[in-house]
């Protein structure tokens, strides 16, 4: 490193992608424009919609405003980046989108958390549910998903804040928190902070797992004593968030052990794929998995593609039944 203090990173995975940039920016965009319809789509759905108006939609459609949020701290600025000649990005830029980048990331997770104990006590308590997410709760647990990760990161994220930066060199397509602290001018702030990021993860991770976990534990052992046709019937509320939920996770670890380790064996096209998985996914899948996977939203969807003579009514009733 040198003794100059950095305004820009390079971010040297676009190198890989010179040759195929404008077909990468017509994906890109594409991409975030379905994103933004899907999601946008969902929230209007269950706002217009009294009867869409039960906790687990208000928690889904807290997940689209997150993956809102997300895409729209990532994409355009890797659109932006891709089509410079540099492939630069400015400090003050970079550290923002870590905020966002990182926020977004906790904030799904603590909502998919959420989510989980809805499903727990619409199985288990089902004759106290109404009363178990009250609105004044469900007002609580949207407060909570919104506004931890943005103070608790933010706490954390002041460390960061105090560095200044002599590497230049950022090997990846968006910044991110840990590559920040590699670029440090302190080797003792790279140490430091990658211990402090640790317990961070921990206290954002371990307490969604525990709650997670315990959730479907009760949910599979009040299971057992039901009826095959009730057994059914639960678990297929439950499946549109397990996708979710594994679908996110699997993208998640993915970018935590690129970050962490030595990946340089792993093709830089793979790296790439894997790093904008957990961000570019979930978004788009989400609302088809909430939208198609829960019974009273699919009914209003398809009625509507009948009102507007989209689908034929026979059809309809057909996959309603179904």
């Amino acid at each position: 490193m040198d003794n100059t203090t950095a305004l820009t990173f390079t971010m040297t995975a676009y190198t890989a992608m010179a040759n195929y940039k404008h077909g990468l920016f017509t994906i890109f965009l594409l991409l975030y424009c379905i994103t933004i319809i899907l999601n946008s789509l969902f929230i209007t759905l269950i706002h217009q919609n009294k009867a869409l108006h039960q906790p687990m939609n208000v928690f889904t459609c807290m997940l689209s405003i997150n993956e809102i949020y997300g895409s729209t701290s990532l994409l355009p600025a890797i659109m932006v980046v891709l089509m410079s000649e540099t492939h630069e990005i400015v400090v003050k830029w970079c550290m923002a989108q870590v905020y966002f980048l990182h926020t977004y990331a906790a904030a799904e997770f603590l909502i998919l958390a959420v989510m989980g104990y809805d499903r727990y006590a619409a199985i288990c308590f089902p004759l106290h549910y109404h009363g178990m997410m009250s609105n004044s709760k469900i007002g609580k647990l949207v407060a909570l998903a919104a506004l931890y990760p943005l103070i608790v990161f933010a706490c954390f994220y002041s460390l960061t804040l105090q560095l200044s930066f002599c590497g230049k060199v950022m090997p990846k397509l968006y910044c991110v928190n840990m590559e920040l602290v590699k670029n440090s001018c302190s080797n003792s702030s790279i140490l430091y902070i990658s211990t402090v990021g640790l317990v961070l993860i921990l206290l954002f991770v371990v307490p969604q797992v525990v709650t997670i976990v315990f959730s479907y534990v009760k949910i599979a052992r009040v299971c057992r004593n039901l009826s095959r046709e009730s057994q059914r019937n639960a678990l297929k509320t439950c499946v549109p968030h397990l996708l979710s939920l594994l679908n996110y996770t699997i993208g998640s670890c993915f970018e935590i052990i690129q970050t962490r380790f030595d990946m340089t064996f792993v093709s830089i096209e793979t790296r790439i794929f894997l790093s904008l998985y957990f961000v570019v996914i979930p978004p788009i899948a989400n609302p088809v998995l909430y939208g198609l996977g829960t019974q009273i939203v699919r009914v209003h969807i398809l009625n509507l593609l009948v009102r507007y003579k989209i689908l034929p009514t026979n059809l309809v009733k057909a996959v309603i039944v179904a």
